[in-house]
């Protein structure tokens, strides 16, 4: 058999373990700041195996060393709108010394690919990879054009990675209305004949912010009554107890909905811990999409233990359901007393369209092909994700990250947790779901 022959007969479910495991030894740390590794490496690798294919990728760099790829693919008929597939190569650090398996050396162990980023979303960007080097080596066009973005800092924002290209590159997304990304299309088995695949079609805004309070300096043997820290600890710990109202938005509900057909049950929207009860692992996703929330996580002040410094400054990471902004900011500043200044890190809206259409219907036929027992239903992210940048461009944006997942998983712990892994076998069931969407779509 010829070299070329071999290569065709490899399918993107044979290739898509090793993918993954290469992309996660490239360590692509992001700190925040330009203090980490960067992603060009992961750009490079990236564009070596699309160009392996026939492709011609573009490697963008927004700042030294924070890089990211773009390709597009002819479809069948590129009279058609576009569809976006966006993956982001960064990850959040990790430490060694906490993990079972080295969070870089993509360690294949009890059935699953060990490492940082292996979730988040490693897993995506190698089965998008798998699949479209399949399909270039068959000769097996898209229905229509498709881009594909693999970004930098997502878990930063986006400003080096899709916000930049948004900005300043948008001709790339030229004909694009639909999107599909991360954390979307993970399994929820409810019986031995429903699983849920939880597709997301909605995420909360951001206001990542700095709480600032002045008071009077002074000797810390002094009594003071102008402490800066005694005021802003008061103000955070009033903040970080706070119980926010349950706010039921279209899309927790029809979740909600699809929930109680599937549990056979009536859920009862004023007793949320109830239902939530039921949902085991994801219980803490559905959960925090239920409302607003502002988490204090990190606090500053002070240089010396006899010194009552003139400024205490805190950090609060917090979330806004669609639809709820400005009940947020006002609780907001009402919880926080008229003594604490507020300012903003880095904020973004929140998200929400609709669990219909051709895209969606797309994914119901691909998932029930691989699961006959899966359906698709709609929910809602807590967090935020690169789509964020993308609807600024008019583009609808969903969660499809197919993956089947045993019950006992903790897939939510996997997101920014010690020990993050994905199974092998849904790695490959992820490949084969997304090679029938993007025939279908």
């Amino acid at each position: 058999m010829s070299e070329s022959n071999t290569a065709r007969s490899v399918t993107g479910e044979d290739e898509v373990v090793d993918l993954c495991r290469d992309l996660i030894r490239i360590d692509t740390s992001n700190y925040g700041d330009h203090s980490g590794p960067g992603e060009r490496a992961a750009a490079e690798y990236v564009a070596e195996k699309l160009a392996e294919v026939g492709l011609e990728p573009k490697i963008i760099e927004s700042h030294k060393g924070r890089a990211s790829t773009v390709a597009r693919i002819e479809g069948e008929d590129p009279s058609r709108p576009a569809l976006l597939i966006h993956g982001h190569t960064d990850v959040v650090p990790a430490n060694a010394d906490d993990w079972t398996h080295h969070p870089f050396s993509g360690e294949v162990a009890d059935g699953c690919v060990w490492g940082r980023g292996a979730v988040d979303m490693k897993d995506m960007d190698a089965m998008t990879l798998a699949v479209v080097r399949d399909r270039m080596r068959s000769g097996r066009k898209p229905p229509r054009d498709i881009v594909l973005a693999f970004l930098a800092d997502e878990e930063a924002g986006g400003t080096y990675g899709a916000r930049h290209l948004v900005d300043k590159h948008r001709d790339l997304f030229d004909g694009v209305t639909e999107a599909i990304g991360e954390v979307g299309g993970f399994s929820f088995t409810v019986n031995e004949n429903l699983r849920l695949y939880l597709v997301e079609t909605a995420q909360k805004g951001m206001h990542w912010m700095r709480l600032t309070v002045e008071g009077t300096a002074g000797h810390g043997s002094m009594t003071n009554n102008d402490n800066a820290i005694t005021e802003l600890c008061e103000a955070v710990g009033r903040l970080g107890r706070h119980q926010w109202p349950v706010r039921m938005t279209k899309t927790v509900r029809s979740f909600l909905d699809e929930l109680s057909d599937a549990l056979g049950t009536p859920l009862d929207p004023e007793d949320m811990e109830a239902t939530l009860a039921k949902l085991g692992g994801i219980a803490k996703m559905i959960g925090a999409t239920l409302r607003n929330s502002a988490a204090p996580t990190m606090l500053g002040a002070g240089y010396k233990v006899n010194v009552i410094p003139g400024q205490a400054t805190a950090h609060v990471d917090g979330r806004f359901l669609p639809g709820y902004e400005e009940e947020f900011l006002a609780d907001l500043d009402r919880i926080l007393g008229p003594r604490v200044k507020r300012e903003d890190v880095h904020g973004d809206k929140a998200l929400e369209t609709s669990f219909d259409g051709g895209l969606v219907d797309a994914m119901q036929l691909a998932l029930r092909a691989e699961d006959p027992i899966a359906r698709a239903v709609p929910y809602m992210l807590s967090g935020g994700t690169d789509a964020k940048s993308f609807d600024d461009l008019g583009i609808r944006c969903f969660g499809f990250a197919p993956l089947k997942l045993p019950p006992e998983l903790d897939f939510a712990g996997m997101f920014h947790g010690v020990d993050e892994r994905v199974p092998v076998d849904g790695l490959k069931f992820g490949a084969r779901v997304l090679d029938r969407f993007i025939g279908a779509s």
